[in-house]
């Protein structure tokens, strides 16, 4: 059977002595690690070897965390298409990974492992040394069995980063551990994301809002009409983002080089068809029509985003935090066309298009329950991750 793991480097360590100090953490190749192989799942970066570090590494090592390799990952991130997220830490490999989240990947991937995945907004994070594809839609996504450790791992490699401009230059926030109140904490449930789930998923779902009941927290229904259109955004921004990004690995700047070719215009098309696999290639097409053919379309989709994160902030203002049911299929064979993989992750995508933080949470032990996510507004991470631990203390007999 195939490793789990890209790429194993005995030598690496962490070099600080900081809160993270003895945790093993794995990571993809798609973050520059000096001297790792960095592929990002796609031949068209294939044997390319990092020349330095990335922002987050050079954190995650000065905090003491020991880089245990890279896992095996789908091309540039891109859905879970051979991809072995979560796998280390479901075979104790790991303590906890690092995986690119562009539609709910890290959250899909916590579900398989039956651990917990983390989405932080957008912004939160620095992207400088990421090798991406949707670049306002993706970021670092964190998986570990203990939300509070993903608390500690992201006050770590939060914050401000001067080479990276969609940061914000506030100080990183506080993520010191704090407590959680359930009689004066509001969870809404809007009600257009759980109508289209089968019987057994709804009925699963509504368990895991009993959870949340009979701990004490008031639970109201909040209405989003449009929340059908957030793939049908993240489909037509996040395929023109990714044609555009992906114009790089022309093979003359970036990517490999096919031989053979009898000029430059044959090379530039030889080198790119070998460049990607069929299920980016697809993706790309697609971003290029609208690009090109249908630019209107597009610009439809980058309104209608704007009015759901607005509406979405508005329903923010109304509940402290929201519970979302977190797409049981996906355990379950996404197939090998666009639709099939947007459907896997129909549940997830309304993080990445709005940038709000999203946590993933397995059920329970020995529940009728299904894993759900925890979101609030964006920058509210410390809060929806205090919220998760909230509840795993009081799975474990604790007081929250």
């Amino acid at each position: 059977m195939e490793s789990i793991f890209f790429y194993r480097d005995p030598d690496a360590a962490g070099t600080g002595s900081g809160p993270l100090q003895g945790l093993n953490m794995a990571i993809q190749p798609n973050v520059l690690v000096k001297g790792w192989p960095t592929d990002a799942g796609s031949n068209a970066l294939a044997n390319f070897t990092a020349l330095d570090d990335a922002a987050v590494i050079g954190r995650l090592r000065e905090a003491g965390a020991l880089l245990c390799g890279s896992t095996r990952m789908s091309e540039f991130g891109f859905s879970l298409d051979g991809s072995r997220a979560g796998e280390a830490l479901k075979e104790n490999a790991a303590d906890a990974e690092m995986v690119l989240d562009l539609m709910g990947e890290s959250r899909l991937a916590a579900a398989r492992a039956g651990v917990c995945g983390f989405k932080p907004s957008y912004g939160m994070v620095s992207s400088i040394g990421l090798v991406g594809l949707i670049p306002s839609m993706e970021c670092w996504g964190l998986l570990c069995r203990d939300p509070g450790r993903i608390r500690e791992i992201l006050g770590t490699i939060a914050g401000p980063d001067p080479l990276d401009f969609s940061l914000s230059d506030e100080p990183a926030p506080d993520f010191s551990a704090r407590a959680i109140e359930p009689g004066k904490t509001r969870i809404g449930i809007i009600p257009e994301a759980v109508s289209g789930l089968p019987g057994d998923c709804k009925n699963a779902f509504e368990a895991a809002v009993d959870e949340f009941k009979q701990a004490g927290f008031s639970v109201r229904e909040f209405s989003l009409p449009d929340m059908g259109l957030f793939p049908l955004v993240h489909n037509i921004v996040g395929s023109v983002e990714a044609s555009s990004c992906a114009g790089r690995y022309d093979s003359v700047r970036y990517g490999r080089r096919v031989p053979g070719a009898k000029n430059w215009n044959e090379m530039f098309l030889r080198s790119r068809g070998a460049a990607f696999g069929t299920l980016v290639k697809s993706y790309l097409f697609q971003g290029a029509y609208f690009q090109f053919e249908r630019f209107e379309a597009y610009e439809d989709a980058c309104r209608i985003r704007t009015r759901l994160i607005a509406d979405m902030q508005k329903l923010s203002g109304q509940a402290d935090f929201f519970i979302f049911p977190a797409a049981a299929a996906g355990n379950s064979d996404p197939g090998d066309f666009l639709g099939d993989i947007y459907e896997q992750f129909a549940a997830t995508l309304f993080a990445n298009v709005t940038g709000q933080p999203a946590l993933y949470l397995p059920p329970a032990s020995g529940t009728s329950a299904s894993g759900f996510q925890l979101t609030g507004p964006r920058f509210s991470d410390a809060r929806v991750l205090a919220l998760g631990e909230h509840l795993v203390n009081l799975r474990q007999g604790g007081n929250g």
